[in-house]
């Protein structure tokens, strides 16, 4: 595919990051283990030809179409630029990884790089035990600041303790940004609905003809953060959402705003909106039965751009979600797992090089190429498909500073917490009220405990 260049607007998203508490643990073992933390000193660039025969090893969640292209086709890049450096990958899903990572970066055979959620479920939990290697050093000898936005950088900072996320040392950085936005099918939808008015009565169009409006899978529970998320930016204010995310004082779920969120997409689930059986279809079957025009929209993050251009050519569209006035788009996202060093890396300095080499121009051009969202500064834009429509709502929802965090890094438990919560909400076993109850249970017992 062939690219123009065009300067990427910087994120605005100064009121996405703030210090935050997290809870506080020491044990002897994380004691150990921040005494053997290699310091993060580096003053020069480190020379990875000169490291002798190096095996790397490396977790990540790049198994869909464009993700495992695009890493497959930069670690044979590495690989040849530096051919005595192997790399020995282990790709899993973003479910696997979540429940797999903390447990083998603490292992005798960890990972040397691997790709860690932030938020404080993951990240936040691996920087208290000790388990990741800051990388502010490195930031510095590469000139990463000014590959990325600063608030960017921000949403992979915490404190050395893991308790106040978004400031703080660096530790890792993020290939893509991501927009959960809405994918449609466009022998379906000529003219594509602009406020969320519009975009009900589509539904309501689609349904009326004998169709699926929303196909949707919500088997693995964390796609229903996403639907939810995505109806909640237009019912609350987005800097509501912001300061739970951050557990700002006075912040709150329970409130007439995310019950008005709830109470919406209960709504669309009442009418007929979304495939039956959604609670117990997997997210994969759920999108590719769109891509075979079995629904008009799919609510979904870019990720799956590039399975979808395969799949379905010029017929697929997208567009953020639409809400109450169309020049002020709000849709959750930022960018995607930031790629980690781990304390037990055998050759940090390798590691690092791997991580700059999988971030810099090069990388955001292989990004572009195999339909991908780059998060770096100055990338290509792309020159056709359903990806111009991507890298255009990327920019438009920077520019109205419209982009809200992922509730699912609220708390270390707030993944399960939210996602059962939903899938339950959803199912019809808590109303609205219950719902956004229980959540803000879950929530205060966190916050009291920290």
């Amino acid at each position: 595919m062939k690219a123009k260049r065009f300067l990427a607007a910087a994120f605005a998203l100064s009121a996405l990051v703030a210090g935050c508490g997290g809870p506080g643990a020491s044990s002897d073992d994380d004691k150990n283990t921040a005494q053997s933390t290699p310091t993060a000193t580096v003053e020069a660039k480190p020379d990875v030809a000169a490291a002798g025969d190096v095996t790397l090893t490396v977790w990540d969640q790049n198994v869909r179409g464009g993700q495992n292209a695009e890493i497959e086709e930069l670690n044979k890049q590495f690989q040849a630029k530096y051919p005595n450096v192997t790399i020995d990958r282990t790709k899993k899903s973003f479910e696997d990884l979540q429940k797999t990572v903390k447990l083998a970066a603490s292992g005798a055979d960890a990972p040397d790089v691997v790709q860690a959620n932030q938020g404080r479920g993951v990240m936040g939990e691996m920087i208290k035990a000790k388990l990741l290697r800051p990388v502010t050093d490195y930031a510095k000898v590469y000139d990463w600041e000014s590959r990325y936005s600063s608030t960017l950088l921000d949403l992979n900072k915490f404190s050395a303790d893991g308790a106040e996320f978004g400031s703080g040392d660096l530790y890792g950085l993020s290939q893509a940004g991501e927009i959960v936005g809405v994918f449609y099918n466009k022998d379906k939808v000529s003219t594509p609905p602009t406020t969320l008015t519009e975009f009900e009565a589509s539904l309501e169009q689609a349904k009326g003809a004998g169709d699926t409006p929303i196909m949707f899978g919500n088997l693995e529970k964390w796609p229903g953060i996403h639907n939810f998320e995505s109806v909640l930016g237009q019912t609350a204010d987005k800097q509501a959402i912001r300061d739970f995310v951050f557990a700002r004082d006075g912040a709150s779920f329970d409130n007439p705003e995310f019950q008005a969120g709830a109470t919406k997409i209960k709504e669309w689930v009442d009418k007929g909106y979304f495939n039956k059986n959604f609670n117990g279809t997997d997210y994969d079957p759920a999108w590719q039965s769109f891509a075979k025009g079995k629904s008009w929209y799919l609510i979904a993050g870019t990720w799956v751009t590039a399975d979808l251009a395969k799949q379905m050519g010029d017929k697929v569209g997208f567009m953020l979600m639409p809400g109450q006035d169309p020049n002020a788009p709000v849709s959750l996202g930022g960018e995607d797992l930031p790629w980690t060093i781990t304390t037990s890396a055998k050759n940090p300095d390798v590691a690092a090089a791997y991580i700059d080499f999988l971030t810099d121009a090069n990388a955001a051009k292989v990004l572009v190429d195999t339909d991908n969202l780059p998060a770096m500064k100055g990338a290509p834009k792309p020159a056709s498909g359903v990806s111009v429509e991507v890298a255009d709502a990327w920019q438009k929802l920077n520019d109205a500073d419209g982009v809200i965090p992922y509730l699912d890094y609220t708390t270390p438990t707030f993944y399960d917490d939210i996602s059962g919560a939903i899938q339950e909400l959803l199912g019809g076993k808590q109303s609205p009220t219950e719902f956004t109850a229980g959540v803000q249970k879950a929530f205060d017992k966190w916050s009291e405990s920290r």
